[in-house]
């Protein structure tokens, strides 16, 4: 498996593991910002959301500047399956009941209006990203019930989706109906992003890597390195927003999801999605689904990329199964499912859920109106981000735009999401109630290379992690965002808060929002190393 100079360098992808996306796609030279600016639109996040937004304005004649911490696609982008859906992570006879027939309608449209944009964008920009329109199946999980695929068919139909049922589906090793979503796409998603990178530089738009925003206000950024960007409007577009400290924090949850990448002969299997309807013995009010997805690898085979076993960030405490054990469970669906050879890829990514299944795209809630995030990718993330790239375009030239309510981030729906909303606030107050009190140099002792634990010492809670040279990394246990405890995570040698999805290596570097600057952290004898 391929693994990061992990964490000396977290900024070409925020973990350990390389997906094969940031295997096989270099980073464009690393570009610092290294004086003060002022511009029209300036952006923060240099994944999907943020470049498609950058793309859009430029085309609309705005000057923009765009800044990242890392690589471009370095944050979740890059660790994506890169599926592009009208078939959503949310069934759309549940979205009827949240919203109505007709929001739902203007959710199934923007998924296709997003698929359209980024297929018309390659197109016009001449982007080799491996662009294809494939199909797309949809069939039962054995803990669902099989009423749900035709609730899913005659709600979905409605919504004005393009879609048929199937007595077989095609791949699989086992003969099961399923539903077919038809002219879904895929792509390599970093060299879409550099595709649009290069479009954007060259239409005069400006972007800066291994550039930090510390400060965001409705004025611009203010960079770690002190460089100011003066800016008429300010776009957040950073998976989770890091100029946000409350508001959207109670409306969505962080949840961990794992992929394997393995060998699979050539052209054994068919170009096609696949998604199962998601295991209701686990999470029956968000059940976890498995999706998968084929890729061209080389001469003798395809790569078989298959995801799943999601569980809440920091949280496994419900099955006992750990991190780093994900996998195995990815693997046992996957060969039940499908033919695959050797994994030769594993990572694994983050996905934000909002309580009712729809992205906020738009004005921050209680903010200056020329202040905008992205947020609730929902595990569609490609659709939503690429839409949010019409959106915000349209709110900033001041254009009426049909999906301005719908995806607002001011909305509040708990009256019609309050199960989805109960098992998040459970989830949060499982979370909570795990960390024992680990106390003494005793404890210190006790940990064993490669492992992390949190530790009480001077009345304080610390993260612990001894690396396999017997070295202790100690960092404050206190996220940095809102001060809950953190969690090791093992897998990706981490520290996660299980709160609102911040994450942070094992020497205290903040490598997921919403939190926006690093713990502390210190020397085996206790001295301060960076603040």
């Amino acid at each position: 498996m391929k693994t990061n100079n992990y964490p000396e360098d977290p900024k070409l992808t925020s973990g350990r593991h390389i997906s094969y996306w940031t295997d096989t796609e270099n980073p464009a030279k690393e570009n610092p910002l290294k004086e003060n600016l002022e511009t029209e639109v300036v952006i923060v996040g240099g994944g999907i959301s943020g470049l498609s937004v950058a793309y859009c304005l430029i085309q609309s004649g705005k000057k923009v500047v765009l800044v990242e911490d890392g690589f471009i696609g370095s944050g979740e982008t890059g660790r994506t399956t890169a599926h592009l859906v009208t078939a959503l992570d949310n069934r759309y006879y549940d979205l009827e009941k949240i919203v109505g027939e007709e929001k739902t309608k203007l959710i199934a449209e923007s998924h296709q209006v997003a698929i359209d944009f980024v297929e018309d964008t390659i197109k016009k920009e001449k982007i080799d990203c491996g662009f294809e329109r494939v199909n797309g199946y949809l069939f039962l999980h054995p803990s669902d019930k099989p009423e749900s695929i035709q609730k899913e068919l005659e709600a979905a139909v409605r919504a004005g989706i393009e879609m048929k049922e199937v007595d077989e589906t095609p791949g699989l090793l086992q003969n099961k109906k399923g539903l077919c979503f038809l002219n879904q796409a895929q792509l390599h998603p970093l060299k879409y992003l550099n595709g649009l990178c290069k479009v954007i530089e060259q239409k005069g738009g400006k972007i800066y890597t291994g550039t930090h925003a510390s400060k965001i206000n409705q004025e611009g950024i203010i960079t770690s390195e002190g460089y100011a960007i003066k800016a008429k409007h300010v776009v957040v577009a950073t998976n989770s927003p890091v100029n946000d400290l409350f508001t959207l924090f109670s409306k969505q949850y962080a949840y961990r999801t794992y992929v394997i990448g393995a060998l699979v002969k050539k052209n054994l299997l068919p170009k096609a999605l696949w998604w199962d309807t998601g295991d209701f013995n686990i999470n029956a009010k968000i059940p976890p689904y498995h999706y998968v997805r084929v890729h061209p690898y080389n001469d003798q085979y395809d790569l078989l990329i298959s995801g799943g076993e999601d569980h809440p960030n920091a949280n496994t405490n419900k099955s006992k199964v750990k991190e780093e054990d994900r996998y195995k469970l990815v693997e046992e669906w996957t060969r039940s499912n499908f033919p695959m050879e050797e994994i030769i890829y594993q990572w694994s990514g983050q996905v934000m859920e909002p309580m009712d299944g729809i992205a906020f795209i738009g004005r921050n809630p209680f903010d200056h109106d020329n202040v905008y995030i992205i947020t609730g990718d929902s595990g569609n993330g490609m659709t939503h981000c690429s839409f949010a790239g019409l959106l915000i375009s349209d709110l900033i030239n001041g254009k009426e735009n049909k999906w301005e309510k719908l995806y607002s981030p001011s909305r509040f729906t708990l009256n019609k999401s309050a199960p989805v909303f109960k098992q998040m606030m459970n989830e949060f107050i499982s979370y909570t109630k795990q960390f024992p009190n680990f106390k003494s140099a005793e404890i210190l002792s006790s940990i064993k290379n490669g492992e992390g634990k949190i530790v009480d010492m001077l009345e304080q809670k610390f993260g612990v992690y001894r690396d396999e040279t017997g070295l202790l990394n100690i960092v404050t246990a206190e996220c940095a965002h809102l001060k809950c405890t953190l969690a090791w995570n093992s897998d990706e040698l981490s520290w996660d808060c299980g709160c609102h999805g911040s994450r942070f290596t094992y020497q205290g570097k903040v490598i997921n929002g919403p939190a926006n600057s690093n713990l502390h952290a210190y020397s085996e004898k206790g001295v301060l190393i960076e603040a």
